[in-house]
């Protein structure tokens, strides 16, 4: 029996891999935001064995804890992939490095962050924390995500339609004046 279209018996597969579904969270409140989540995505998108599927309107959103900082653009990516969450998770550090990102102060303000959402029904992988341990309550990344995928659920929290009914939406604008495109196609 089949839950989904990401369900494959992995013992079939001989030295193929599945193909997972990928959900990255993507934001930025330091520099040209706008500039650097228009790369970032680019830089995604020329990642070899990881397929954009979709990529949300960005929106503008209020910053979680931290310290006193201006606010965030954020969208989110759908992919498919057979890379494993770790490449995953390596790619998008080596993305934000590139636009200088500097970690140490927790929920700061940054030039990139790419959070690692979702890779298939996986959880908690050897380095990493699958579904991202705080996902399921941050509006910023919930709300981008179900504009491009209404049936999107969130492994181990369900829909993410009812999560988002949870959560408080009013710091989260969305920003129509604002298009990512990728090869040509406009998101």
């Amino acid at each position: 029996m089949s839950n989904g279209p990401f369900d494959i018996d992995v013992d079939t597969l001989g030295n193929l891999r599945p193909i997972s579904k990928v959900v990255l969270s993507l934001g930025s409140n330091m520099g040209d935001s706008e500039t650097i989540l228009q790369e970032a995505v680019g830089y995604l998108a020329d990642t070899p064995d990881l397929m954009l599927v979709d990529v949300s309107p960005v929106y503008q959103t209020s910053p979680v804890g931290g310290p006193e900082q201006p606010d965030f653009l954020n969208l989110v990516v759908v992919a498919e992939s057979t890379l494993e969450p770790l490449t995953i998770l390596d790619r998008a550090h080596a993305i934000e490095e590139n636009f200088g990102r500097v970690r140490g102060v927790v929920n700061g303000p940054r030039t990139l962050d790419i959070d690692v959402v979702m890779v298939g029904k996986r959880v908690s992988e050897d380095g990493i924390d699958l579904p991202h341990p705080r996902a399921h309550e941050r509006a910023f990344v919930l709300v981008p995500w179900l504009d491009i995928d209404p049936g999107a659920d969130l492994a181990g929290y369900g829909p993410v339609a009812d999560l988002v009914d949870d959560l408080d939406t009013d710091g989260i604008t969305r920003r129509d004046d604002i298009a990512i495109t990728v090869s040509g196609t406009v998101f």
